[in-house]
């Protein structure tokens, strides 16, 4: 069998710089208990093997019970500033882990809500980056004494569903401040498709893609490898929203594909292929990868 690695996959910079704030606050840590607000990442291998190091996952609903000396990770995904701001009137040793893409997104968002613009934001309801840029949004309406539009959409039909009902109320026409965004992860190709109707219809709208390099150069990687196996395993956290991504890639151009989270779910025809692919989401350990190929190595 003929293994091989899709150019880039794996561990995005903003999902690796925040499991390393996680591993030097558990290594450094005192007295107070380390904790991740929300899952770190979308991955259950990693988050185990974190946990065993005895990093918890603090829910909100939890940051009255913390104390001073505990630690508190903001993840890769961020969180609205009402969020923050409770975690630091708790006094706590607080480390903000943000992928700085993300960082930007909130500031931009805020920006436009403060202008008064219909923000519409390519990305998937209840996704914690999306909550998060939602929140920054919502303080920097409310501090300027405005309404804020924010309005969440996943494809054509939402967005056409939203413009209609704006234009029913009498709150969107060709003169409105409009601009579409987007969730770091987002489909490439589905932002496009909503960029090309939303200037149709208002062709003044400003169009602003934050959709991370990472996430096109995996997609762009996996296209490559498609044309060179017979079989596509896609490594991943099957709650990740990047690496279900990859997977509808993979399973549209290749014969074979799969979605795994560790070696041992690797279905048995895979074992009998003669050449197979490996890529990973943004958010797949190193070692995750290693073992997958590794257990393969041994039918190569």
């Amino acid at each position: 069998m003929e293994i091989i690695r899709a150019k880039i996959l794996g561990f995005c910079a903003g999902v690796r710089r925040a499991v390393n704030a996680a591993d030097k606050a558990l290594s450094e840590n005192g007295a107070g208990q380390v904790y991740t607000l929300g899952p770190l990442i979308h991955n259950p291998v990693a988050l185990e093997k974190l946990a065993e190091r005895n990093l918890k996952i603090l829910s909100e609903k939890e940051i009255p019970s913390l104390k001073n000396e505990d630690t508190v990770i903001i993840r890769a995904h961020g969180v609205p500033p009402e969020t923050e701001n409770a975690l630091r009137e708790k006094g706590v040793n607080l480390i903000n882990a943000t992928c700085p893409l993300v960082t930007q997104s909130q500031k931009r968002a805020a920006e436009y809500a403060e202008q008064g613009y219909i923000i519409f934001f390519a990305g998937d309801k209840n996704h914690g980056e999306v909550i998060g840029i939602e929140g920054y949004a919502r303080e920097a309406a409310k501090n300027a004494g405005i309404n804020l539009h924010f309005i969440l959409v996943k494809d054509l039909a939402e967005l056409d569903s939203s413009i209609n009902q704006l234009s029913q109320n009498g709150e969107i026409s060709a003169d409105s401040k409009i601009v579409l965004l987007s969730q770091t992860t987002f489909s490439i190709k589905v932002f496009d498709l909503l960029q090309n109707e939303l200037t149709n219809r208002f062709p003044c709208a400003k169009v602003i893609s934050s959709i991370c390099p990472a996430t096109h150069e995996r997609q762009n990687a996996l296209k490559e490898l498609c044309e060179k196996v017979e079989g596509i395993l896609v490594i991943g956290g099957k709650t990740s929203a990047n690496t279900n991504r990859l997977f509808v890639s993979a399973e549209k151009s290749c014969k074979k594909a799969a979605l795994i989270e560790t070696p041992e779910e690797i279905p048995e025809e895979f074992f009998s292929l003669k050449s197979v692919g490996i890529t990973a989401g943004a958010s797949t350990p190193d070692d995750t990868i290693e073992a997958v190929e590794n257990l393969l190595k041994k039918y190569s």
